[in-house]
């Protein structure tokens, strides 16, 4: 069986058509994990016996003649701050390392229905907090592409398993470019779906204001699968958004204009990066597609914004990780100074990593009295700004663009060690990805075809809820480089 570039498109018809079968597929996909991760570390954990006893059960449905669901036999990768129910779930964290999560998260129970296949739980950095996956407290995951090249953060293992053909398909979760920028360092799609429109519910919350769930896939039509399979409402997720069926309303694609910001194309932009998206550019024009200049004046200030929200949420929603309610405590049983107070000490000293402790650091200051209209509230009505700004070039009324393209990273992937001696060297390498998650729209990393020797994605940003519209250019995109 041929796993190299299977998509969930070709994986179905060859299900369908009884070309191989689910336990095969499965089989398969373990035995060349096992052959190829050890080099690629991608996955902290496999669900082996579980994924084949489900592959058989579906071979069962297919003898007797079963109408199949959508992804029956479909194998994926799953984030591990993504909670499978019974499994391991450790966010990359020594905090966590023997949680096993109670529930299913909404899209995993939804990807179940579909009769999905776990492979296993992929490495990520710790909290999902970095931009590298050095900050894993496990392993280091390298760039498939570029073994000496690190693959974006913080789901950096989901977008390495899929560009080494490790699995089908994958989720990861986006707080400032977290889906989008790994994808564009191996080569890979990645999709975050507007803030509202996939749940969130039984997602490791960093910051609950910017997560999101969303695809990692080999091609723009299997994030829109797997999208599709995912999205809609949730009661048990406070910010899902009951959608009306007006909002995926598709618009022909020859219609659809496209905005180029500005303020994105400036120094600093490495050059194989800005030749590439002009490639792209010329492309789409070639294709019918209509472009016109815009202006995101408040984009310099996304990052600054980004960084006062993000660790002021991720300093709230961390004070549960204490080291004693998910089974670190048994660590320190033996020891002589076994009172509370030092064990909550030594749990919370030793159970975190040195990024996720920053972050807690920095968001406790600027809640605290006297600096949270400094800062905190100074950095909301920023984030309200950054979002008019959107709302201004998307307005019909006044001739604005469906659709924003842009960069995802300002180079391609950089060297192990490059940037973690300057977190703000790292943080810099999400510039262009943070503002739709401060503003909560739709954007997608697709890779530039045909691809270098360092990949090189183009960012495409819509409306809210306007997903069909960055889909379908991808789409377009795709056929013009006669991708399958």
């Amino acid at each position: 069986m041929e796993l190299k570039n299977l998509t969930i498109k070709n994986f179905q018809k060859g299900i369908r058509e009884k070309n191989f079968s689910a336990f095969e597929a499965a089989e398969e996909y373990f035995k060349y994990i096992e052959e190829k991760d050890p080099q690629i570390n991608a996955y902290l954990s496999l669900l082996k016996e579980r994924a084949l006893k489900q592959a058989g059960e579906i071979d069962k449905k297919i003898a007797k003649g079963e109408e199949l669901p959508s992804l029956a036999g479909v194998p994926f990768a799953i984030k591990d701050n993504i909670l499978i129910e019974n499994e391991i779930a450790t966010s990359a964290s020594k905090i966590l390392e023997n949680y096993s999560s109670g529930y299913d998260a909404t899209v995993i129970k939804k990807l179940k229905n579909e009769g999905s296949l776990f492979l296993g739980k992929t490495n990520m950095d710790e909290f999902a907090m970095g931009s590298s996956t050095e900050n894993s407290a496990f392993q280091k995951t390298k760039n498939p592409r570029d073994m000496s090249r690190v693959p974006g953060g913080s789901s950096g293992g989901s977008a390495a398993a899929i560009a080494a053909d490790m699995a089908v398909a994958a989720l990861g979760s986006d707080t400032g470019g977290s889906i989008r920028q790994p994808a564009s360092f191996c080569g890979v799609v990645g999709l975050k779906p507007t803030y509202g429109a996939v749940s969130r519910y039984g997602l490791m919350a960093m910051a609950s204001s910017l997560d999101q769930i969303g695809p990692i896939t080999k091609t723009v039509e299997d994030a829109e699968i797997l999208f599709n399979a995912i999205k809609g409402f949730d009661p048990m997720d406070a910010t899902s958004y009951k959608l009306r069926a007006t909002n995926y309303k598709q618009k022909d694609t020859k219609e659809l204009t496209i905005g180029l910001p500005k303020e994105y194309f400036v120094e600093g932009l490495d050059n194989q990066t800005a030749k590439a998206i002009n490639e792209v550019i010329t492309s789409l024009k070639k294709a019918g597609i209509k472009f016109k200049e815009i202006s995101l004046p408040h984009t310099k200030y996304a990052l600054s914004c980004y960084y006062i929200i993000m660790p002021a949420e991720v300093s709230a929603n961390l004070t549960r990780f204490d080291g004693i309610r998910y089974a670190r405590i048994a660590e320190t049983k033996n020891s002589s100074s076994n009172n509370l107070k030092n064990i909550y000490f030594h749990q919370r000293g030793s159970g975190f990593g040195q990024e996720v402790k920053r972050r807690i650091i920095l968001g406790t200051f600027v809640l605290s009295s006297g600096y949270y209209d400094a800062y905190y509230a100074k950095a909301q009505k920023v984030r309200n700004l950054i979002r008019k700004d959107f709302d201004k070039v998307f307005d019909p009324s006044a001739d604005g663009v469906d659709v924003v393209l842009t960069p995802v990273s300002p180079t391609p992937a950089f060297k192990f060690g490059e940037k973690t001696d300057d977190p703000l060297k790292m943080y810099l390498s999400d510039i262009f990805t943070i503002p739709a998650n401060l503003a909560g729209l739709p954007a997608i990393s697709i890779p530039i075809r045909p691809m270098e020797s360092l990949p090189v994605g183009f960012q495409l940003t819509g409306k809210h809820f306007g997903e069909n519209d960055i889909l379908e250019i991808g789409k377009l995109y795709e056929r013009i480089n006669n991708i399958a």
